[in-house]
């Protein structure tokens, strides 16, 4: 069995507002020095159901990610967890990804490397949870998708039994591979890298696929956004009344409320 990994690195979403800044084209953000980038944690889920596959099935993964060379080391913790090969596409990421033009690289990667027998991502990116990918990637491959998957099991025939995440309920599901399954948290727990992994991960070759190499013109993105401004959500902060009974503290309540100017 061949599963491709499609992953992102992202800003750390705990990064404060305040150690960021607009990047000089505005359609990105910049971290301040120190600040180390992530790969984005459904994606990391995503790996961890490759790994737990190959384990009880075998085969072997592909990791994709598109980017710079700063990249690589999402690629490499990815790779550490288990991965077998990885493939760096040269692109823009972060927030300056589109979703149309992450999509058609992907895509285009992933046809260089069939047969392919699924295809797993999470189910958005946290930086811009516009969970577009995994649809868009499926349908200029032809596929089926299933997207925010909770759990799922793969049988002898070829076919994958699916838990969907739905309004308020778990959708079971069935689907013929390959396909491409958008992995959601609930799923597994990622395992932290092995000492053996992350010494392979660093001898790893991951070679950089530009468009020309896939075969395809550079793709355009489907919007681009401009970013004015950003800025640290206002803090909120309770307040403690000590009151001897309900009617003193309904007392001091109103008076505090007067103070803030709210009554």
């Amino acid at each position: 069995m061949h599963i491709v990994v499609a992953l992102k690195q992202v800003l750390d979403p705990n990064t404060p507002a305040v150690q960021l800044r607009i990047s000089d084209d505005g359609r990105s953000l910049d971290p301040l020095a120190g600040m180390s980038p992530v790969m984005n944690g459904y994606d990391a889920n995503a790996v961890e159901a490759a790994v737990m596959l190959k384990e009880k099935h075998g085969g072997s993964i592909t990791l994709l990610s598109i980017g710079d060379e700063s990249v690589k080391a999402a690629l490499r913790r990815a790779f550490a967890m288990g991965g077998d090969r990885a493939v760096l596409i040269a692109g823009p990421t972060g927030l300056a990804a589109d979703s149309a033009a992450t999509a058609a690289l992907l895509a285009a990667a992933i046809r260089k490397l069939a047969p392919v027998d699924l295809i797993l991502a999470g189910r958005q990116a946290s930086d811009t949870d516009a969970g577009q990918v995994p649809q868009r990637l499926a349908a200029l491959l032809d596929l089926p998708v299933i997207t925010p998957v909770k759990g799922f099991t793969i049988d002898a025939a070829g076919g994958a039994t699916v838990e969907r995440i739905g309004d308020g309920t778990t959708q079971r599901l069935k689907v013929m591979l390959p396909a491409v399954l958008g992995v959601s948290n609930e799923i597994n727990k990622p395992r932290p890298a092995p000492l053996k992994g992350v010494m392979l991960a660093k001898k790893a070759e991951i070679p950089t696929w530009s468009a020309a190499d896939l075969g395809i013109e550079p793709p355009m993105p489907a919007l681009i956004l401009r970013r004015l401004s950003v800025s640290p959500m206002p803090e909120s902060r309770a307040e403690l009344i000590a009151a001897p009974s309900a009617a003193a503290a309904g007392v001091a309540l109103a008076d505090r409320l007067r103070q803030e100017g709210m009554i």
